[in-house]
């Protein structure tokens, strides 16, 4: 169960790829490149958590040079693929950074995603995710993999820790020096 305490304690959100920042589908271009979509919400998400002061990585079970190209656009250093197996995957992670698993929230999908689920301070699943792992989870998103859960995710976070409100002032003209008012 989620409590406060827990959500206060969130200091680096990891996130599988397929099924949550991407809705799961994998298609083929006519040269054979492999494609994904990303949603340009998650990626907003993403960029307010970071400027929020947390850090947010990705685990994936494969390997995909798009997944590499779209962290390098949103600045994201934390990158491991080709580990289906997660949670050894997480625990080096996370001692590497000196955090603990209290201290993480991963989000995920698939069977693959469960074990990091159970043992992390806060275990997510998107909405139309397999039916164990949404059991599994603490917290369940609205939003389905690849439609904006992971803003979603990042959003409920930074409310319930009230930092929401002063990362979205940002966005407000008001806040724009006067010469460019």
């Amino acid at each position: 169960m989620m409590s406060s305490t827990t959500i206060e304690n969130i200091k680096l959100i990891l996130s599988d790829v397929d099924g949550v920042l991407t809705n799961g589908a994998i298609g083929f271009d006519n040269k054979g490149i492999e494609t994904k979509q990303f949603h340009i919400r998650d990626g907003l998400g993403i960029k307010m958590w970071q400027r929020a002061g947390f850090q947010f990585g990705v685990l994936t079970a494969r390997t995909s040079h798009i997944v590499k190209v779209r962290c390098q656009e949103l600045g994201i250093d934390i990158v491991r693929q080709g580990f289906e197996n997660k949670l050894p995957a997480t625990i080096e992670l996370i001692k590497s950074l000196h955090l603990n698993l209290d201290q993480v929230c991963f989000v995920g999908d698939d069977l693959t995603d469960m074990p990091v689920i159970s043992a992390v301070g806060l275990g997510v699943a998107v909405a139309d995710a397999a039916p164990e792992v949404l059991a599994e989870a603490d917290f369940v998103t609205q939003t389905s993999g690849g439609s904006g859960a992971v803003r979603e995710l990042v959003e409920m976070i930074l409310r319930k820790t009230d930092r929401w409100q002063g990362l979205v002032e940002q966005y407000y003209p008001c806040h724009l020096p006067e010469d460019q008012l």
